[in-house]
């Protein structure tokens, strides 16, 4: 182990916030580290692996580990790869060679689910220390934080679990190709595990209140928004311009910037397609996931030369000087599931934190609301990039000088209503609330 990831401090209280992820980095998990830090606590971080990622780091006072998947299930981790697109194709096996390995993924997929991080939970159960407090980031982390508590109360330790519910897995867009039925009995399992929590929270009103219905809670889980740091450009400087630092873009060419996870299920081809349709524009993704190798391959495109450019992600302390360099953020999700019709991703706020304007998807109702009433952007008609284009041109084709009064007004609401402090007060008071019965 380097000095840079030494042991904890044995004095300290210890938490855990597990994320069913290689938080490389995770914004929320930051954060949510750094409030406990506040609150004297030795922090780490518990992930997993990713290829590239380091097992072991530091982020400030936070210690991050990756845990390596291992038992009979290792193989079935996830990769956060997606092979480019444009591969020599193969010869097809035969017939019921194809029936078998359908049948085969999609027993693994429906009955043992979530597969992909069962041998992650396997290594926890063997190296991950003891703590007083365990956060899981959803519930793809739960059944191992209930673990690692039943372990410590095995040893005499108190010890208590938070469910952070920043979606409702069975209402997100990887199952929805699960049969009804064997979604109800991982509905029931999923409830299980919430309901044997010690405390819950929520990124939002909506998904506190689906959760305790959905599960049958006795208490609301206390909502956490999913508000970024507050962000200031330093006085006298000049507006930062980053994205096109990075990819050479002339002045001239407007920015549509999306950020975050790249893969299905975010609207990525569409937006691509958009972008072409509006002159002197170009899309950037600032990314990490399964779609960075497709992304790049379309980089390489000859119809979107010069129009799109993919670049690694940048850690959640820079990322509001990149997004406030690009001219429009992008947010359009596809409707898809629950889950994405309601949900306020990290994206959305931080684009109001940098007050740069976005073009949200349709049929989004949490994020509309706040949209409209907050006027942060223009949504688009539908998923059709000919709608996504419309809705960029018209925040583009504003007067240079109604756009800077825009932005300004855009994030100095940010900092007045949404940002962190306003979030961690509430997480603060829980942790003390848990301490106090502990």
């Amino acid at each position: 182990m380097s000095a840079a990831a030494a042991l904890p401090d044995p004095k300290r209280p210890r938490a855990v916030i597990l994320v069913g992820n290689p938080a490389n980095p995770y914004s929320r998990a930051i954060r949510i580290g750094r409030t406990l830090v506040e609150q004297g606590y030795d922090v780490e971080i518990a992930a997993t692996t990713e290829a590239g990622a380091p097992l072991e780091q530091r982020d400030g006072e936070l210690r991050i580990r990756r845990y390596p998947p291992s038992g009979i299930f290792a193989s079935l981790a996830a990769t956060y790869r997606w092979a480019p697109p444009f591969s020599t194709p193969t010869r097809r096996p035969p017939i019921p060679t194809r029936i078998l390995r359908t049948l085969r993924a999609r027993f693994v997929s429906w009955f043992l689910w979530p597969h992909t991080v069962r041998g992650w939970w396997k290594t926890l159960s063997t190296e991950l220390e003891p703590a007083d407090i365990y956060h899981s980031c959803g519930t793809l982390p739960l059944a191992a934080a209930l673990a690692a508590r039943g372990r410590d109360q095995r040893a005499g330790r108190s010890s208590k679990v938070i469910l952070d519910v920043i979606d409702i897995t069975m209402e997100s867009n990887n199952v929805l190709g699960i049969p009804p039925l064997i979604r109800r009995m991982l509905d029931r399992r999923e409830r299980g595990w919430a309901r044997a929590t010690d405390a819950r929270t929520a990124v939002n009103d909506v998904f506190a209140d689906k959760a305790r219905e959905r599960w049958g809670l006795r208490r609301r889980p206390t909502v956490v928004a999913n508000f970024p740091e507050p962000w200031t450009p330093p006085p006298g400087a000049a507006p930062p311009d980053r994205v096109r630092e990075a990819t050479g873009l002339p002045p001239s060419t407007r920015i549509c910037l999306f950020w975050g996870r790249l893969g299905p299920y975010v609207g990525l081809d569409q937006a691509a397609e958009a972008v072409l349709q509006v002159p002197d524009t170009a899309l950037v993704l600032l990314g990490f996931g399964r779609g960075w190798e497709r992304s790049v391959a379309r980089d390489a495109e000859p119809r979107y030369a010069g129009r799109h450019f993919t670049l690694p992600a940048v850690h959640p302390d820079e990322l509001a000087s990149w997004v406030a360099s690009a001219d429009v953020a992008l947010c359009t999700l596809p409707p898809l599931s629950f889950n994405q019709r309601y949900t306020t991703p990290n994206k959305f706020l931080e684009a109001m934190a940098a007050g740069t304007p976005m073009v949200l998807g349709p049929r989004l109702p949490t994020m509309e609301a706040l949209l409209r009433r907050e006027d942060l952007g223009r949504v688009a008609e539908s998923m059709d990039p000919t709608d996504i284009a419309a809705a960029i041109r018209e925040i583009l084709d504003l007067p240079a000088t109604e756009r800077a009064a825009w932005r300004e007004r855009i994030a100095s609401t940010a900092r007045e209503r949404y940002s962190w402090p306003t979030a961690a007060a509430a997480y603060r008071e829980l942790v003390e609330h848990l301490t106090r019965r502990g």
